[in-house]
């Protein structure tokens, strides 16, 4: 990319006057030495994707690279972000637009890209662009990542979008521009098959990785060894994250530091580090030592109070969550409600939807991917920042952890299950989010209602339920409960209050503090809790090291490896023994697999769609049109990862028998609701409800 001018990039680019954070990390992208891993850290809403693609241009420019990729944290994430880059890309090289390559196994459901490639043309569109509803992170994504073979058709030769060379197997990350999921990288730091075409792709670019914060422990190691390599080649690594803990920031520092100075044993203690909140910082290598540049800058809006109260409820129905939204919305309003398990966010809604018919959204990944985006582009049409007029006086959204990243919604206030402060935060950042919004005078001022908890008997700990901890584990729940019990008091205690005010946050301007404190060591806890807590810090540090220690398997090499001037030994621990499916299921998740199967209804006349009931033929032979085919797919669900459920999918469910030479179904598992409206299986019921989604009842267990 060539050099831009040195005026208003956000402006030139995207038509907008550049806030100070947005001009603060242009300036550190004209002001890093050599090339680096760049962290930015800011709140929600303030502008970072538009303020890193321009810095990208900075980057590639002065560092040579001829090219970017974005790694998005999931399917859903990247649409918005391929339409924003195609526009930047058209304002300094408009015949490239069309160039800019989509990769997520879901891809030819979005309307720009499946346009460029004419799929009405009579050769259709290959097999393997059908991929996965699923929108877990670090998820195995079917395009460019796996599978064996030629497509058996390929797009028509007059269409318009990237390279067809660069369409084939395993060749994706080659294309210049690229939007893709964060699994592109990842998948470049295993101990797999064709990795170096993967690595290939990613040297001479600039990568960009958005939501990094979402990395557990297992994927984090994915990511570090794969920016040691990128550290190592001298590629420009720009992070983005709201909320990052400090400890997370240095590993990552480490990693890619280990890479470009090609050794281990960085010591990180004289690095000065971001001071403010926006920030950003840059570590790079430099007279073989290492260094850092920090910046902060002003944040464009101030940070506003926010409070928080306890909602002491563990309840399987949420009776009490049900009955507290009820009050807060009763004179109208937008109420955010987002909790930890689907089956929890299917029973308040129950509650809620009968009070308030019609005004109530359900979201969740157990929803087909036709409802699911239907739900999706409801709420930011009625909810988001361009509403106006049109937002409703009163809505509910109910909602599992897909309203935490890239749901740009503003709620009046926000009921939540309490989760690590971090993702905690991330809730908060959708409550009073938009400027200008017309709010009933009673939720004037942002609220949050924590619940998920239960009251504590005197001098013990506040009840968890165990479906928290299985998501979060108890140390980072009991520790930012404690946070919370500092000012709120204990859940079902009336809190010490200093003027009536009670617990209130400043946000964003204390986010590095309160997740550096619940991440950090100091003591959070009150001293009745300690013995628990030490307890709880045990578990969850030898389950780190479990996690860690089970991803290093799948690594590209062992530690220090990286830094060899040849490639050989690099796979002198390599999996043999393993097929290449096995892999791949190893480095997606280290537990439970879910599986993910096309939901048809039975009936007396064949089959039909799950969404609309459309035909799909005696034996499922309908599908073969295209508006026919895209009904069923329509119905494509992710099983939840529920022992014995994945492997009785693998077993027993097939295409239907119509499928077998349709494209994007070949391969599909349809699960058929027989007449009764349920299928059984592995000893589950499963049905689906058009207002919850899927329903999971056990019976008896095979």
């Amino acid at each position: 990319l060539a050099m831009p001018p040195e005026d208003d990039l956000v402006r030139l680019r995207f038509g907008q006057e550049a806030r100070s954070s947005q001009e603060m990390l242009v300036r550190l992208a004209r002001e890093i030495p050599a090339p680096g891993l760049l962290f930015v850290e800011a709140p929600m809403g303030e502008g970072k994707t538009k303020a890193v693609l321009v810095a990208v241009e900075v980057l590639a420019a002065r560092f040579g690279a001829d090219g970017v990729f974005l790694g998005m944290p999931t399917q859903a994430t990247c649409d918005p972000m391929y339409e924003l880059v195609r526009s930047w890309v058209g304002t300094f090289a408009p015949d490239l637009v069309d160039h800019v390559a989509l990769l997520h196994g879901k891809r030819m459901f979005n309307p720009t890209w499946r346009e460029l490639w004419n799929p009405k043309e009579e050769q259709g569109i290959p097999e393997e662009w059908y991929g996965s509803v699923g929108e877990d992170e670090f998820g195995f994504d079917q395009y460019g990542m796996g599978g064996g073979g030629s497509p058996s058709r390929a797009p028509s030769s007059e269409a318009s979008g990237p390279s067809e060379w660069f369409l084939e197997h395993k060749r994706g990350l080659l294309s210049p521009l690229v939007v893709g999921t964060i699994d592109q990288l990842l998948f470049a730091a295993t101990r797999t098959k064709h990795v170096m075409l993967r690595f290939a792709g990613l040297a001479g670019k600039v990568v960009v990785l958005d939501e990094v914060h979402a990395a557990d422990v297992y994927m984090r190691q994915f990511l570090a060894e794969g920016l040691r390599w990128l550290g190592q080649a001298g590629v420009p690594v720009v992070l983005l994250s709201a909320t990052l803990p400090p400890e997370q920031r240095r590993m990552l520092s480490r990693a890619y530091l280990e890479g470009a100075l090609g050794r281990t044993g960085i010591d990180l203690s004289g690095l000065a580090e971001p001071e403010g909140y926006p920030s950003a910082m840059a570590v790079f290598a430099q007279d073989d030592a290492p260094r850092s540049l920090p910046l902060s800058a002003e944040s464009w809006r101030a940070s506003q109070p926010v409070r928080v109260e306890w909602l002491p409820d563990v309840s399987p129905d949420g009776g009490a969550v049900a009955e507290a939204v009820r009050e807060q919305v009763a004179d109208g309003g937008v109420a955010l409600v987002v909790l930890n398990t689907v089956e929890r966010a299917q029973q308040v809604y129950r509650r809620l939807a009968s009070a308030y018919p019609g005004e109530v959204v359900l979201l969740h990944g157990r929803l087909c991917a036709q409802h699911r985006a239907d739900r999706t582009e409801r709420c930011l049409r009625d909810l988001g920042p361009d509403a106006g007029s049109g937002r409703p006086r009163r809505r509910v959204v109910v909602a599992t952890q897909l309203a935490e990243q890239s749901f740009d919604i503003d709620a009046d206030v926000l009921v939540t299950d309490l989760a690590p402060i971090d993702l905690l935060l991330q809730r908060i950042g959708r409550l009073h989010r938009h400027e200008g919004t017309r709010r009933p005078a009673h939720l004037a001022s942002a609220q949050v209602l924590v619940t998920g908890v239960g009251a504590p008997a005197k001098g013990r700990v506040p009840e968890l339920p165990a479906a928290s901890r299985a998501i979060y584990g108890r140390y980072r729940l009991l520790r930012t409960a404690a946070l919370i019990a500092r000012g709120a008091g204990l859940p079902g205690e009336q809190a010490t209050r200093s003027e009536d005010k009670g617990l209130e946050w400043s946000v964003p301007a204390q986010v590095p503090e309160l997740v550096a404190e619940v991440y950090g060591e100091q003591a959070v806890c009150p001293p009745e809790w300690e013995g628990v807590e030490e307890a709880a810090r045990q578990e969850w540090a030898k389950k780190e090291a479990e996690r860690a220690g089970d991803a290093g398997r799948f690594l590209l090499c062992r530690q220090g490896e990286w830094a060899k001037p040849t490639l050989e030994g690099l796979h002198i621990g390599g999996l043999g023994h393993a097929t290449d499916q096995e892999l791949r299921d190893a480095v997606v998740r280290d537990g439970e697999m879910a599986a993910e199967v096309v939901i048809v209804r039975r009936g007396e006349d064949g089959y039909r769609s799950l969404v609309g009931g459309t035909w799909l033929g005696v034996h499922g032979e309908a599908s073969e049109r295209d508006e026919v085919r895209d009904a069923a797919l329509g119905g494509m669900t992710r099983l939840p990862a529920k022992e014995g459920l994945t492997a009785a999918v693998e077993r027993e469910l097939r295409p239907l028998d119509g499928w077998r030479e349709i494209q994007g179904l070949r391969y599909a598992k349809a699960l058929v609701l027989e007449e009764t409206g349920f299928a059984e299986l592995a000893g589950f019921r499963l049905g689906y409800d058009e207002s919850l989604g899927l329903t999971v009842e056990e019976t008896a267990r095979p």
